[in-house]
Formats: structure tokens, sequence, C-alpha cells
């Protein structure tokens, strides 16, 4: 009879655990983090960079931070739209890095900034009025298999897309071509969950089932979600509102929500005094019923604007999710969020 030694006992299961992990995963935003451990589950926790309340188009890596991407076997982002420092760092860090970058996907479903939005600034985006109605989008019918995107115009070679030229200095986000916060359509959200599912299986064939049913059980979560958010936003679909920085388009244009305005174009651009006598005059034509700061900023602005109307004053809205403690759940926690500050202010 064999006995197993307590030192080879240890040496066995150390192997076992190393068979079991699955690959090393790094994550930009705590949305993708939150998609990413979802169908990863218990294979394995990604590892998100951005730090809790950090801006995450001008994060700066750790030492630790960089360490760790360099040895990554992963990299899933939405892509240097959102985080440009993070395509600086993979660069000289990590070249040859396999990465998954959302946006670039043919699946996912684009819109370009100043479709539908705040008036004057975007004028050379008028042609664009398919997306305003966002026809054939709420509910998502075939959006699964994402046809209707196969000819996505302007997406699928995503001219001057590739190279990112001007993305070295992103000089204060300047909110111009693609709109990068398409998590905010949860159709989106949806399509990733298959992606990563698919991108880790072929890091980890092992394991391929386990990450195809995780992304499975997180797409039915989604459903659910969606439906939730559709019911609670439905009263207020005609309720006109102002936000604090173009971040909402796909949002609105999934659920039909009447966004008139913003203040600031970027998160870190400052209005000026032309944009806001528009914006004033914009909320007076409207009607609109409220005006919504965000986490990431001092609502004094939006107060001294709201003070010349009859127009509220609402809950700050987090678009990122960046206040939110990372995890699985950050993802449904951010969506419900915005929805609820939104309904309880709009609200008749």
């Amino acid at each position: 009879m064999r006995f197993v030694t307590p030192a080879l006992l240890t040496t066995l299961l150390a192997g076992s655990a190393a068979l079991a992990e699955g690959p090393r995963v790094i994550t930009d935003l705590p949305v993708v983090h939150s998609l990413t451990a979802q169908v990863m589950g218990d294979l394995g926790a990604p590892e998100l960079l951005l730090d809790k309340g950090a801006d995450a188009h001008s994060f700066q890596l750790r030492p630790s931070q960089a360490a760790g991407l360099a040895d990554s076997d992963l990299l899933i982002w939405l892509g240097p739209e959102m985080t440009p420092w993070l395509e600086r760092s993979v660069a000289s860090l990590a070249p040859d890095m396999p990465r998954l970058t959302l946006l670039d996907a043919p699946e996912t479903y684009v819109r370009l900034f100043g479709d539908g939005d705040a008036p004057d600034d975007h004028a050379e985006h008028d042609d664009h009025s398919e997306h305003d109605d966002h026809a054939g989008h709420d509910d998502h019918t075939g959006h699964d298999d994402h046809a209707e995107h196969d000819d996505h115009t302007g997406h699928d070679d995503h001219a001057g897309h590739a190279d990112h030229e001007g993305h070295d200095d992103h000089a204060g986000h300047d909110h111009a071509g693609i709109d990068p916060h398409a998590w905010l359509d949860p159709a989106n959200a949806r399509v990733w969950l298959t992606l990563i599912a698919d991108r880790l299986s072929t890091l980890d064939p092992d394991n391929a089932a386990t990450y195809a049913l995780n992304a499975a059980k997180a797409q039915t979560a989604i459903d659910v979600l969606d439906a939730e958010m559709a019911a609670l936003l439905a009263p207020i679909k005609d309720r006109p509102f102002v936000a604090a920085h173009d971040a909402y388009g796909y949002l609105t244009d999934h659920y039909g929500l009447r966004l008139v305005g913003t203040v600031a174009l970027g998160d870190a651009s400052s209005p000026g005094a032309a944009r806001l006598a528009a914006l004033r005059e914009t909320i007076t034509e409207s009607g609109a019923v409220c005006l919504f700061p965000e986490v990431q900023n001092s609502p004094e602005l939006l107060t001294e604007i709201a003070s010349d109307t009859d127009t509220r004053i609402g809950g700050a809205l987090d678009p990122s999710g960046t206040a939110l403690e990372p995890g699985p759940d950050s993802y449904a926690l951010l969506m419900r969020a915005l929805a609820t500050t939104l309904a309880d202010c709009l609200a008749p």
C-alpha cells in the first residue's frame, strides 16, 4: 500500500489549484470588471485597474499595477476612447498581450456624441437622425445575434479608429466621435458577456462550458434588469431633463427618455458663458423638469442654473459606477441607481 506523505499531498493540492485557476485578466472600468467577474465566476477574479472614485480618462498606474499588467494573460477593456492612458501603458508594458476591445467588436451598438444631444454644439451630427428614436432597439428583438449591426456603417472598419490618432493627449476628453459610454445600453452588456466568455474559452478551453453557462446566467439577469428599468422609466419618457455632461445617450436611446441638454460636453470640461446661456434657453423652452448633477462633481453650477428656472435638482448620477464597490453586482447596481434617481425626480 502506498502512503501519501504530507509534503506530497501539499504538492498535489497545489498543482490541482494551479490547474483550476483561470487566466489572469485585467479590466479597465468597474462595469467591465463586473461583467468579466460574472463570466469568470469561481474560476478566477479579474483585476480592476481603476481605483474607486478615480477619473477614467486620466488615471495613472501604480508600479504594482504596471507589473501586473505586464504579467497578465488578457486585457478586457472598453477602448482608448474611455481610457487613453491604458493604450499607452499596454503599448509600452505588454504590446503583445491579447486584448478584447469591446467598442471595436462589430456586435457592439455604438453611437456618436451629439446624436440627439444638446443643441448647437454638434451640428455636424444632424444627419444621424436614425439614432434619435433608436428604432427597433427599445425591445432589442433579434439583438442576440446583432444581425442588424452587420452593416453598421462607419463601425466595421472604424475609420481612423484602428490607430486611434489623436488619442495620445486626449485633451479634456473632448467628446467627439464615438460615444464610449456604451454599457448604458443593456443590450451591449448582453453582447459583451458572450464576447468575454468566448475569449476566456480560447485561453482556457477546459473551462469553456463553465464560462458559457456563467455568461448565459448573467444575460438572463440583465434581461430581468432591463425589464425592471423599462417599467420604472416608462412613466417619465416624456419628461424633459438636463444632465451634467454628455454621457447618457445610450440610456436615453434605449429607454426613450427625453434628455434635452447637458451642462458640459465632457466630464473634464467647463461650459462657457455662451453654452450656459443657450442651456438656460433650452431649459425654458423645453420645460425641463429636472437637472441632474453627478457624484464626481460639485452641484453648485447646476444649482445656480436651476435658480433662474422652475427646474428641480435631482439626485447625483454615477454613469460609470466609480462610487460603487467593485464586484460582479456593480453593473446591476449602477443601472438600477440611474433609473431610480431619474424616476424619483422626474415622476409627475
